[in-house]
C-alpha cells in the first residue's frame, strides 16, 4: 500500500510541474512568439526561478606557474591534471584549494612540443608526447607514453613510426605529424592530429589505426558522448570564425555531421551537465606562421546552441588551450601556464 501511495505522489508531482509549465507557457504566449528554443526556455526558467537561464560569475584566477600548459583532464580522485609540455611534466590541482604538485616528470621536454595531453584508463594515466622527434632535431619518441610512476614512464604506442610509415593525404611537412589531444575511447583512446588531419585509434597495448581522416581542418579537442564522438577543429590559417567548428561522427558511419561554427580557433569541446557542449575558441590566430597561437585575451569559452550557432559565456581569455567541467564549474588552462575557473556556467535546471 505504501509504495502505491508514493508511486502516486511521485505522479501527481510529475503533472503538477507539468500543468504548471502549460500555464506559464499560456501566461508567456504573447512574449514567447517569435523566440527560438534557447530563448523560450530561457523565458520560462526566469519565470520559474526569477533568474536567467545561464549567468555565469566572471572567470576568477585559481593558479597560475605551469610551465608550457596544454591539455588537461579530471583524474579518478576528481583532481585537475594538466600536461606541462615544456618541462616534460604533469602536475596535478588539487580545485578545491589550488594547491599544486607534481604527479609525473620525466618525460620528454621540447619548446615547441612535448607533453601535449593526459588521459586516465581506470586508475592508469597516460601522456601524449607530440615534436620531439629527430624530424624537429629531437632524440625521443612521438607517442602514448604510459605513466608508471613519479619519475618513469613506458612508450606504449610510437605514434611518430606509424605516421612516417603511413603518412597523410593532405599536405605536411612534419613527418612525424602533430598530435594535439587524447581521449578514452572504449577501452583505447582517439588521438588527434592537428597537422595530418586525421583521428587515431591507440590501444594500450601499443596497435595504432586510422580511425577518421578529413582534409585541411585542424583537428583538436575531443568529446565522446556513448558511440559518438565530437571534434573541435581550429580550421587551416588564417582559422577564420566559419572554420572554427565542432563536428560529429560514430566510428560505423562515414557521415561528419557540423555540430556548431562561428568561433576562431576552436581548441577543445566538453560535456557540461544535461549533455550541454561547450567549446572553447583561442582566439584572433596572431598570423606568424602554421601552428602559432592566438593573440593574448582573446579567447572565449562558447556554449553550442541548438541552431548551430555559439554563445559567448566568457571571453577575453589569454590563449586558452583546454577545458575541464566539474560540478558546473569551467576550468580552463592557458598557454601562458595559468587555470581560470568559471563558476556556474549554466543556470536552471542543470545549473541548480
Amino acid at each position: 500500500m505504501l509504495k502505491k501511495i508514493n508511486s502516486l505522489v511521485t505522479t501527481l508531482r510529475y503533472v503538477t510541474r507539468m500543468v504548471t509549465l502549460l500555464a506559464l507557457s499560456v501566461a508567456l504566449s504573447g512574449v514567447l512568439v517569435g523566440c527560438d528554443d534557447d530563448e523560450i526556455v530561457a523565458k520560462l526558467e526566469k519565470a520559474l526561478y526569477g533568474k536567467k537561464s545561464e549567468k555565469p560569475e566572471p572567470a576568477q584566477l585559481l593558479m597560475a606557474g605551469l610551465e608550457g600548459s596544454f591539455g588537461s583532464t579530471i583524474g579518478p580522485d576528481g583532481a585537475l591534471y594538466v600536461a606541462e609540455s615544456t618541462v616534460g611534466r604533469i602536475s596535478r590541482i588539487d580545485l578545491k584549494t589550488g594547491e599544486v604538485s607534481t604527479f609525473a616528470s620525466g618525460l620528454p621536454p621540447s619548446t615547441i612540443g612535448g607533453v601535449f595531453d593526459v588521459a586516465f584508463l581506470g586508475q592508469t594515466a597516460f601522456a601524449l608526447v607530440t615534436l620531439v622527434g629527430p624530424d624537429v632535431e629531437g632524440s625521443d619518441v612521438v607517442g602514448l607514453y604510459r605513466i608508471d610512476g613519479p619519475d618513469s614512464a613506458t612508450v606504449v604506442a610510437d605514434i611518430g613510426a606509424f605516421a612516417i610509415a603511413n603518412p597523410p593525404n593532405t599536405d605536411f611537412f612534419v613527418p612525424t605529424g602533430v598530435q594535439y589531444s587524447i581521449q578514452t575511447y572504449h577501452g583505447a583512446f582517439l588521438v588527434t592530429d592537428g597537422h595530418h588531419n586525421r583521428v587515431l585509434h591507440v590501444t594500450p597495448d601499443g596497435e595504432i589505426t586510422e580511425f577518421r581522416t578529413f582534409s585541411n581542418i585542424v583537428p583538436t579537442g575531443l568529446a565522446v558522448w556513448g558511440k559518438k564522438i565530437y571534434m573541435a577543429q581550429a580550421g587551416p590559417t588564417p582559422h577564420l570564425p566559419e572554420d572554427g567548428k565542432v563536428v560529429s561522427f560514430s566510428h560505423n558511419s562515414s557521415t561528419v555531421t557540423t555540430v556548431a561554427s562561428g568561433a576562431r580557433l576552436v581548441v577543445d569541446v566538453e560535456f557540461n551537465r544535461g549533455q550541454t557542449l561547450f567549446a572553447l575558441s583561442q582566439g584572433i590566430w596572431d598570423g606568424e606562421m602554421e601552428g602559432s597561437p592566438a593573440e593574448p585575451n582573446t579567447g572565449s569559452l562558447v556554449r553550442v546552441n541548438h541552431d548551430g550557432t555559439f554563445t559567448i559565456v566568457a571571453d577575453g581569455l589569454d590563449r586558452p588551450t583546454s577545458l575541464e567541467f566539474v560540478k558546473n564549474n569551467a576550468y580552463v588552462v592557458t598557454l601562458g601556464g595559468e587555470v581560470w575557473v568559471i563558476n556556474n556556467v549554466q543556470g536552471p535546471p542543470f545549473g541548480i
